[in-house]
């Protein structure tokens, strides 16, 4: 990989020219997991929850219970339209919280399921919904134990509401977490970005792009068995789901306490994708994925590791797109093109709304 630090570059003295934000109420923003989400969390959930467990931030909380270390986690879906090219809000519903247990290395075996439904939603929409939450669980060999279902009076909600929680054992000597990224780790995807959020937002604005993009929704966690299979060494997993590749980037990078460089050649963007981001004024790294996942491994494991992801079928386009320093912490910056260094920083909130 190319040396992506610009020699004249010193990302450790730029700043973000936002203005700090002070809303009286809810924006969309605060749900599109960037850095209005972070301060949602910050300023009312903790404070009114008493504080929480660090590891409780993140995709899934690990908690000991009767010996055994389990992740656990939780997840609503919002995503309008309710079926899209490549899924429905029945497989994010699964898949996302599959992949939530997943990124803290855990085997997932349980998931609970909620639904809020709006009165007047056909049977035969929420029956498509249901039949495709049970094959993708079926596929991906975990079990659909227990649920609820509410109905709202017709113009008080959006269709269909779906909440997930999954439950996953922790294998012994699996430590994973956004706090353990060292300098010189690698950073790798296990394949392109931004087919989820753009295939969304052609359907639901009736955009045509020359050609379909479908969501990459998927479980991961048999591709990250896989990978810890492989070789020790991987020491953080995020799917970079709201607020894309940006916002896992700059997560890590904060929670870890060091630098991330990326070299943005190496950074696999499907051509129909970086067109349509190019025709919305949008920005491929801050778009959804939902069947990506983001890895630090340790520089001493990084050729097991890609090539059992490039063995998976969800980790054939896996690619090694920067490293880990411990100049500029918390700082994200990426190489240009034509040589240039830019700061990827935090999304302010959702560039497409309701895509998860």
């Amino acid at each position: 990989m190319a040396d992506v630090a610009g020699p004249a570059a010193d990302p450790a003295t730029w700043s973000c020219p936002l203005p700090l934000r002070d809303h009286d109420t809810v924006v969309l923003g605060h749900g599109g997991g960037g850095r209005l989400s972070a301060e949602l969390v910050e300023h009312l959930f903790l404070p009114a929850f008493g504080g929480a467990d660090p590891a409780g931030l993140h995709d899934a909380a690990v908690v000991e219970a009767g010996g055994a270390r389990l992740a656990f986690s939780t997840d609503s879906y919002v995503v309008r339209p309710l079926f899209f090219p490549g899924g429905n809000i029945g497989h994010l519903a699964v898949h996302g919280t599959i992949n939530d247990v997943a990124m803290a290395g855990a085997t997932p075996l349980f998931l609970s399921t909620a639904f809020i439904v709006e009165e007047g939603l056909p049977l035969e929409v929420l029956g498509r919904v249901a039949e495709a939450m049970g094959e993708a669980a079926r596929l991906a060999g975990v079990r659909l134990v227990t649920g609820d279902t509410k109905v709202v009076d017709q113009g008080h909600g959006d269709g269909l509401f779906v909440t997930t929680a999954g439950v996953g054992l922790v294998p012994p000597g699996v430590h994973i977490g956004p706090d353990r990224a060292r300098p010189g780790d690698a950073v790798i995807v296990s394949g392109s970005i931004g087919r989820h959020g753009i295939a969304v937002l052609s359907v639901r604005e009736g955009l045509e792009f020359g050609t379909v993009v479908e969501s990459d929704t998927a479980p991961l966690h048999g591709l990250v068995a896989a990978m810890l299979a492989a070789a020790p060494g991987v020491h953080v997993l995020r799917d970079p789901t709201r607020g894309g590749l940006a916002a896992t980037l700059n997560e890590i990078a904060a929670s870890s306490a060091v630098g991330v460089e990326i070299a943005e050649r190496a950074v696999p963007v499907p051509p129909e994708v970086r067109a349509a981001c190019g025709f919305l004024g949008l920005d491929p790294y801050a778009v959804a994925n939902e069947g990506v996942l983001v890895a630090f491994v340790d520089p001493a494991s990084v050729d097991a590791v890609v090539g059992a992801m490039q063995d998976h079928p969800q980790g054939r386009g896996a690619a090694v797109i920067g490293r880990v320093t411990d100049a500029h912490p918390g700082v994200v910056a990426a190489v240009t093109a034509i040589g240039g260094t830019r700061i990827v920083d935090l999304p302010l909130g959702e560039q497409l709304p309701r895509i998860c």
